[in-house]
């Protein structure tokens, strides 16, 4: 999609610039072309088509990528003041928190406000749905390393999906300032 509305954008500019071109570079005017009915009739369709050749394809495309239909693992994520719930809801109930390690348990090697007691684990290659909500105030649930950065809203479930592509840890962070800390 990227390089089809870049050739209509790069054929826009090449037109326009070769317009004024002639323009400051003639000698000759045609007093015709300043009373042109038809001319301002193009003039005003044709932009509006060559938004259509770009909307549609971008419309398809973004509708294709909204969802994974058949997600292998579904996770709610709810945000509270300084802690996230998580509950895996394809097995029953198992919800833990997980909480910021304070700096006193930090080990060496662990990363001061990214560390946490409970880690979320998830599978590598296999499509994975976050259900993202809050419990109190806003909050931003974010893993910048996936390009992953959903609102927390009370009363609002939000939706992202993404994949794993690799094993690893994968830091997230709130990224609202909502606090204190």
């Amino acid at each position: 999609f990227h390089d089809h509305a870049l050739m209509i954008i790069f054929l826009i500019c090449f037109l326009v610039l070769y317009a004024l071109f002639l323009t400051l570079t003639t000698k000759l005017t045609n007093t015709n072309i300043s009373d042109a009915q038809e001319m301002e009739t193009v003039w005003t369709i044709l932009p509006a088509i060559i938004l259509d050749l770009i909307t549609l394809p971008s419309l398809r495309i973004l509708y294709m990528t909204d969802e994974v239909n058949d997600p292998s693992l579904t996770i709610k994520s709810i945000g509270h003041q300084w802690y996230w719930t998580y509950e895996y809801t394809d097995y029953g109930g198992l919800i833990f928190n997980s909480y910021m390690l304070p700096p006193l348990f930090l080990e060496p090697g662990d990363l001061r406000l990214l560390d946490v007691d409970n880690r979320v684990v998830l599978p590598i290659e296999a499509p994975i749905r976050m259900m993202i909500t809050s419990q109190d105030v806003l909050h931003s649930w974010a893993v910048p390393t996936l390009g992953l950065k959903t609102d927390a809203i009370p009363g609002r479930l939000n939706q992202t999906t993404f994949t794993a592509t690799r094993p690893g840890v994968y830091y997230g962070q709130c990224s609202e300032i909502c606090g204190a800390n």
